[in-house]
């Protein structure tokens, strides 16, 4: 069996947003040279999601307008945790609903996805340098 590890780099300028990593996961694959196996993907911040839906503008808008209904950023003194010196609970708790990974199959060389299905990073407290991990273990 042999892994493969590949690290993304994000700098969402906004605090919110969503970016499609596929392609950049695809291209992960392609070079790693494994055609059988697991490929996770991970978020390696705790106010960032990695998760699997649909690349659909209109459901990536009403995300975003969920997220902020469930826990909404201000006013930032509604939280404990804001009481540290941070604004950000809120976007640990997007990111506990959101969630940390993803794991796809990947099968002859590609991922193995459902119809529509794309891999997302999602940021909820952008502004500074954040990653992703890419791992893929297989043969």
């Amino acid at each position: 069996m042999r892994s493969y590890r590949k690290e993304l780099w994000f700098n969402i300028p906004n605090r919110r947003g969503f970016v499609n990593i596929t392609p950049d996961v695809e291209r992960a694959l392609v070079e790693s040279g494994i055609r059988e196996g697991l490929c996770l993907v991970n978020a390696m911040h705790i106010t960032a999601s990695v998760f699997i839906n649909d690349d659909e503008a209109g459901l990536l808008h009403d995300y975003e307008k969920w997220l902020e209904e469930l826990a909404p950023h201000e006013p930032v003194n509604r939280y404990m945790h804001n009481r540290t010196g941070e604004d950000n609970a809120d976007a640990h708790i997007k990111r506990q609903v959101m969630g940390r990974e993803v794991v796809v199959a990947v099968t002859e060389g590609r991922l193995d996805f459902g119809p529509w299905e794309q891999i997302f990073y999602g940021e909820f407290d952008g502004g500074r340098r954040k990653r992703a991990l890419i791992k893929i273990i297989g043969e």
